[in-house]
């Protein structure tokens, strides 16, 4: 019988190989959105203006203090009633862009306030604007303590991108559920579902490793 299931799982591995490419379109352009939004609302949570700082918080606490399912659900179900109507892949992306967002905007803002006040001090007496003191003195030295989370969130990213699978795109997770409905052997399918996330995020999961190494080694130089 394992045998059979297990044939019949191999004639709908192209099946999955299409949920591998939306599970990839949805995560990557949702990682360019997101990463774009973040860097920028995470230089404004670690600026002086006091307005923005709070806004920007009270929009990462909601974000990140609610179920991501819940927040797929009202862009998808709730907002056409307010007359603003999606398809599921473009929702998708959007409830992701957000969710990331959040979360590289808590990283950025953080690395960013872990540089030194001595160096921006330094770079205002040099007659620096705030503009060449962020490019220039801040970001560069901020980056160090970036990347390593910032490559660990794109991992978590790809994994939450299951979610959408809920709203009907046809990503790996919902090809491994319409698939255990027609081969009734639950571990096989989402062993094979497991072994496909665990493909695209095996690279990250290096990249990040190799960048805390990395960034390790500078730091102890430095």
């Amino acid at each position: 019988m394992w045998g059979f299931y297990f044939d019949e799982l191999m004639h709908s591995l192209p099946f999955f190989l299409k949920g591998v490419w939306m599970t990839v379109a949805v995560s990557g352009l949702s990682l360019i959105a997101g990463t774009i939004v973040g860097f920028i609302c995470g230089i404004l949570r670690a600026g002086r203006n006091k307005i923005l700082r709070a806004v920007i918080g009270a929009w990462v606490d909601v974000i990140r203090g609610t179920p991501f399912l819940v927040q797929v659900f009202i862009i998808f179900f709730i907002l056409p009633s307010a007359g603003i109507e999606l398809e599921a892949f473009p929702a998708a992306v959007i409830a992701l862009s957000n969710l990331t967002a959040s979360f590289i905007c808590e990283i950025v803002a953080g690395g960013i306030l872990a540089v030194p006040k001595g160096q921006r001090e330094a770079a205002t007496a040099s007659g620096l604007s705030q503009y060449q003191q962020l490019r220039f003195i801040v970001l560069p030295q901020a980056m160090r303590t970036i990347m390593p989370p910032l490559v660990g969130q794109y991992v978590l990213l790809i994994k939450d991108s299951s979610v959408v699978s809920a709203i009907g795109v046809v990503d790996i997770t919902r090809v491994g559920w319409l698939t255990v409905q027609r081969i009734p052997e639950g571990l096989m399918v989402f062993g094979l579902v497991g072994i496909l996330y665990f493909a695209i995020c095996y690279p990250l999961i290096n990249l990040s490793a190799y960048m805390e190494r990395r960034m390790t080694v500078v730091s102890t130089r430095l």
